[in-house]
């Protein structure tokens, strides 16, 4: 079996690859087009499939000489290039377009156009393979072991199928006037003066022989397709961006084309989007991922949380296994497709996590004040409470009133929060902790999961079971400020380990206690000020480990390094306990950063001080686009307005703090309930137009959520 452990992390093809990506489905190749056996990671994808391994365009017996890749969309590419002429001579004026679409399957359209006053034969030839690799091994640098290979021309397509652990998953290429083999498409062309010749090469992947409902075609348009359709209204749909500070305009307005590139649908319930944790690897729906780059950005689309926990909820553990470590009501890590993702999943769902399950709840209770359907959340409550039974049952290991992992097996994730590199908790001397732990973060999203059923209950009118969980939130709250917390040091240990003593490295993780309001009142500050630290913030974000601690590196993955999700919780979490110019100066630190990289943040950069280099120094192996990445400005932008509905109390609040280096902030068309609202900020002044009947607007920041608990029902 696979060892999940080993990766966490994995090469994105390096800096001149280009990536692009429809739903699960995405295709890595080289800046010039091709596709090449020994790019190792690089290939398109199908259902976690390889279904293409080779893609090499060469005319006149030559490569092309790579002129211009452009992407004007996440799910197409535009790649340029000048062809050798046959006779070999300098300045060729033969030019070759190649535009490709990723979806079911790819299509390519390859023309060339001949910009001399005389005509010219040509010969082209296409390199084709599909290994039908699955993408674990591929990600992983595997070869593919036990698979059955044919290659067959069957009239006027080539048929590459493999067959693995029972299974036949294959790549039918065909393109018309070609001549086929077993490896090559090839084609003879004469084009004239000032002339162009074209072609269309369609790859339509095959499970157990069928192909997808909707394939690519040779008639059929490829932005008509269902995917670019959704695409286009999630364009139409999200909120409308005017910022005075155009760097800032820009990177919102690229997050919420990420996000939108990122959704994938449920086939039996295609109205349904969820978010997948990030491209190329991770489009997949990942419990922790989807559920907190979903809350990340309700501002831009609150039926994106609806989606992910509909999702989620349709594979809510219901039984004990050993190997997927499925427990009844647990919330699953991660849900594969591939061949090969059985075994090293224990099935097509991985549950070994321990913070999705609490999140999920957490996050169906921010979503209940959203304003949606009450169907929708009345649906989802009973899951909600088989995931608070995994939590009391399952999570907590031993019975002390924290949730605790421990892998059950030798394949599982060694560390089950969102640090869940093998190396990813420590103590303070670098030593690494040993499980079972229970991390801070994740009693913290415990604490938020009661809070949440206590003031769902509260909605729905049953003061008992609102008591109930309310006095579970606080009695975890007070067991977590006495056993978590490090009065020597002033700040919270990471975890407990086996023993139960607290792992005293200083890390990003208590940023996530602040968010949701476990810590006490008189610890804040201290931890703020750890938090805000030289040995911390870098001047463009949290540092995940402090530069002080053993293990600290800037260039590791958990242990040093900048997340700018992790840092836009951590802010929103100083902005909670009302330290609002440190949370301004994080805010501004990562949308600096943000600049850096064209608008588009990555899933995490290098942990150097901000004096040291012009720039944030990128991750070697970061995703980009990623979801929790993507959601960062919009979290940030949703703490800066200080914008929070509560149709439950029939409030919106809006108290913004926007830095004056933004100027003037309007957001259009943003999804409010049944209605779309306008919001107008700028410096502290903020409005509100479109408001829906019966809400009133409070220009004031939206009071702790547990400072409800057992109050009046209108409080």
């Amino acid at each position: 079996m696979t060892a999940w452990n080993a990766d966490t992390e994995a090469d994105v093809g390096g800096a001149d690859t280009v990536t692009v990506v429809e739903g699960s489905s995405f295709c890595i190749s080289s800046h010039s087009g091709d596709i090449s056996p020994d790019g190792g990671t690089n290939g398109a994808f199908y259902q976690d499939t390889r279904v293409v391994s080779r893609w090499i365009l060469r005319i006149n017996g030559a490569l092309r000489e790579p002129l211009v890749a452009q992407r004007p969309d996440a799910y197409e590419a535009t790649f340029v290039g000048r062809a050798k002429w046959p006779d070999g001579r300098y300045d060729s004026p033969l030019v070759v377009r190649q535009e490709r679409h990723i979806g079911p399957g790819l299509q390519d359209d390859i023309t060339l156009e001949n910009y001399s006053a005389e005509p010219v034969d040509c010969d082209i030839e296409l390199l084709v393979d599909a290994d039908q690799a699955d993408l674990f091994d591929v990600k992983g640098g595997r070869s593919t072991k036990d698979a059955t290979m044919t290659r067959n021309v069957k009239g006027s397509e080539l048929v590459i199928e493999a067959v693995r652990n029972g299974q036949r998953r294959g790549t039918a290429i065909r393109a018309a006037g070609a001549e086929i083999s077993d490896g090559m498409l090839r084609f003879r062309a004469t084009i004239p003066a000032r002339g162009k010749w074209s072609t269309s090469v369609i790859v339509v992947p095959l499970i157990n022989g069928v192909a997808p409902s909707e394939p690519f075609t040779e008639g059929g348009l490829p932005r008509h397709r269902t995917g670019v359709q959704r695409h286009l209204a999630w364009e139409e749909n999200v909120p409308r961006i005017d910022v005075a500070d155009g760097n800032v305009e820009e990177t919102l307005r690229r997050s919420q084309s990420d996000l939108g590139s990122l959704r994938i649908f449920d086939a039996e319930h295609p109205e349904r989007a969820a978010v997948a944790a990030g491209a190329p690897w991770f489009m997949a729906l990942f419990g922790r991922d989807s559920l907190l780059s979903s809350y990340m950005s309700l501002l831009v689309d609150p039926t994106l949380a609806a989606g992910t926990l509909q999702t989620l909820a349709t594979i809510q553990g219901t039984k004990v296994d050993t190997d997927s470590e499925e427990q009844p009501g647990r919330i699953p890590h991660e849900v594969r497709l591939g061949v090969t993702a059985g075994l090293s999943l224990g099935g097509t769902a991985y549950y070994g996590t321990a913070d999705a399950t609490p999140l999920f709840v957490s996050l169906l209770g921010e979503l209940s004040r959203w304003g949606l359907s009450d169907d929708i959340i009345d649906s989802l409550i009973p899951h909600a409470d088989r995931a608070l039974e995994w939590i009391e049952q399952y999570g907590d290991l031993d019975g002390d009133g924290f949730v605790e992992y421990l892998r059950p097996n030798t394949h599982g994730l060694v560390n089950q929060g969102w640090k869940d590199s093998w190396d990813g908790i420590n103590f303070a001397d670098g030593q690494m902790a040993e499980p079972p732990i229970a991390l801070c973060e994740v009693q913290a999203y415990v604490y938020s999961a009661y809070v949440a059923r206590s003031l769902l209950a509260r909605s729905d009118g049953d003061s008992a079971l609102e008591q109930h969980w309310a006095e579970r939130a606080a009695a975890l709250k007070e067991a977590f400020n006495e056993k978590f917390w490090l009065p020597d040091r002033g700040y919270f240990a990471v975890a407990l380990d086996k023993d139960k003593n607290p792992v005293d490295a200083c890390t990003s993780n208590m940023g996530h206690c602040l968010w949701v309001g476990i810590v006490d009142e008189d610890k804040a500050p201290s931890v703020v000020d750890h938090l805000m630290s030289p040995q911390m913030f870098t001047g463009w974000g949290i540092r995940t480990l402090a530069t002080d601690m053993g293990a600290y590196n800037p260039v590791s993955y958990h242990n040093g390094s900048v997340w700018p999700h992790d840092t836009a919780l951590v802010a929103t979490g100083l902005m909670r306990y009302g330290f609002v110019d440190e949370a301004k100066r994080i805010a501004s630190g990562i949308l600096d950063a943000a600049e850096h990289f064209d608008g588009q943040l990555p899933e995490l950069f290098c942990g150097f001080d901000r004096s040291e280099f012009h720039g944030p120094v990128p991750y070697p192996t970061a995703c980009s686009p990623q979801a929790w990445a993507a959601a960062t400005p919009i979290q940030l932008a949703r703490i800066l307005l200080r914008f929070d509905p509560d149709f439950t109390r029939n409030v919106v609040h809006l108290a913004p703090i926007l830095p004056e280096d933004i100027g003037n902030f309007r957001a259009g068309n943003v999804l409010l309930g049944h209605s779309r609202v306008t919001i107008s900020a700028h410096g502290r002044e903020g409005s509100i137009e479109g408001l829906p009947t019966g809400l009133k607007l409070l220009k004031e920041p939206r009071p702790p959520l547990d400072d409800r608990l057992g109050g009046r029902p209108g409080d």
